[in-house]
């Protein structure tokens, strides 16, 4: 007995010494802090970049970089072969061939001035209007093994820099890709390769630079241009028109029916323009997040709205729909989204793609008429309108709620007008300058008997 009584104040003399030393260490509250609390230092956040960094291997989101790269493959498909077959199946069956010659050799020299000179040009910081050599022959675009740091851009310091200059690389081809539209049928092949090498650098590098870059001055302004609205379409349409302008109509313009070679072709190209799109403004969100994924959802709701408006108005016109009017219309609600694609709401893109449709079936015919200049397959009708009034919408759409900016019609129609005059202008200079070296146009011998067998030596099979 005197045993057991022994243990169980031996048991209480410990419990009690192990809750005095317990309540000896200051308490950590969840309500009003006390003065013995322990409080652990506020984190710091990292000042944004303002010029490409080298950063730890760590600090680069791997889904965010698995996605660019998924979109900059789905861009470049919007091209090779997206725009050549949407393209080759409109020419004539005598030019099906040098349509995709030049659309294959576009993408091939773009890349290289891209790499030489471009990428430094447009997303280097320099001045408002043009960007640095920093980048020239992708210098810098640094994965250094050892170390664990790689080279990430200040306008996307969540993926490599490599993966950012291969983005934006597949829209300098397919915005310079998008004007073979406009001139097909009559240019020279080689006055074609001289015209577009430079338009990259002294029309597509500049502009790129005013509107993506932090300090462009139309970034500055606060024109909103998600994925290339003025950038891509109002750039390559109004840059078509002036191809279309000084080059001349094609010979029997307006007096000879032009049929197209294939509408099929057309299609599958509309077709992989359609599901490319996704990449084009999804991509630009350059994060897999939620509004890369709602920029995904406007895409789709664009085009089918912009297929439909345009069906209608030429069921409404003409008393008939077609294929290629389906065709043309959803790239005219996914052109027409573009600017607009991580601002705006699902009702805002169904309003987009409706207006785009019914706007560039205008484009397209009535205002086309009134131009008086033969845009051989509507690059300034579907790219350019489109793209203007993507861009106004843009500025009357755009959700704070969505995007974390409000739009202004004055600062877009600013930007629209910046983009178009200098393009215009500067596409003109390059023209009529290479036409006084070199020539423009074929000879009549080579346009009658077609520019595939004029340029290349090569007809189609039967």
């Amino acid at each position: 007995m005197r045993s057991t009584i022994t243990a169980l104040l031996v048991a209480t003399a410990l419990a009690f010494a192990s809750a005095v030393s317990v309540a000896q260490v200051p308490a950590i509250t969840t309500g009003t802090a006390s003065s013995t609390a322990v409080t652990a230092p506020a984190p710091t956040t990292a000042p944004p970049l303002t010029r490409p960094t080298l950063v730890h291997q760590d600090s680069i989101n791997a889904a965010d970089t698995a996605w660019m790269m998924t979109a900059t493959a789905l861009v470049l498909l919007m091209t090779l072969p997206g725009i050549a077959l949407f393209y080759a199946g409109m020419v004539r069956r005598k030019c099906v061939i040098n349509t995709m010659a030049s659309v294959v050799a576009i993408t091939s020299l773009v890349s290289v001035l891209w790499f030489a000179l471009g990428y430094s040009l447009a997303f280097s910081p320099g001045s408002p209007w043009i960007g640095d050599l920093g980048r020239f022959g992708f210098a810098g675009l640094d994965y250094l093994k050892s170390s664990g740091r790689v080279m990430v851009s200040h306008i996307a310091p969540n993926i490599p820099e490599s993966v950012y200059a291969m983005f934006q690389l597949s829209f300098a081809i397919i915005t310079a890709a998008l004007m073979v539209g406009a001139f097909v049928e009559r240019m020279k092949f080689a006055s074609m390769l001289l015209f577009v090498g430079l338009w990259s650098i002294v029309v597509y590098a500049p502009i790129a630079h005013w509107v993506w870059e932090p300090g462009g001055w139309l970034a500055q302004l606060g024109a909103l241009d998600f994925a290339g609205g003025s950038v891509v379409h109002i750039n390559a349409g109004v840059s078509g028109l002036a191809c279309a302008y000084i080059l001349g109509p094609r010979r029997g313009y307006g007096r000879e029916a032009f049929e197209p070679f294939n509408l099929g072709l057309t299609m599958v190209g509309a077709g992989l323009l359609w599901v490319g799109w996704f990449g084009f403004n999804a991509g630009s969100a350059v994060a897999a997040d939620g509004r890369a994924g709602l920029a995904m959802a406007v895409t789709h709701i664009a085009a089918s709205a912009g297929a439909l408006a345009w069906m209608f108005a030429e069921w409404v016109v003409r008393g008939k729909p077609s294929l290629l009017g389906l065709c043309s219309g959803l790239v005219a609600g996914l052109v027409a989204v573009t600017p607009a694609a991580g601002y705006v709401t699902p009702s805002s893109a169904l309003l987009i793609g409706v207006i785009a449709g019914i706007a560039c079936y205008w484009g397209a015919t009535g205002l086309k008429r009134m131009l008086g200049a033969d845009d051989s397959l509507d690059v300034f009708g579907v790219h350019a309108v489109g793209g203007i009034v993507g861009s106004l919408l843009t500025g009357a759409l755009a959700s704070k709620a969505v995007g974390g900016v409000e739009g202004s019609m004055l600062t877009q129609a600013i930007g629209v007008l910046g983009v178009a005059g200098y393009a215009f202008a500067a596409s003109a200079i390059l023209l009529i300058t290479i036409r006084m070296v070199m020539g423009l146009r074929v000879d009549e011998r080579v346009e009658t008997a077609g520019l595939d067998i004029g340029q290349h030596q090569e007809r189609l099979g039967t």
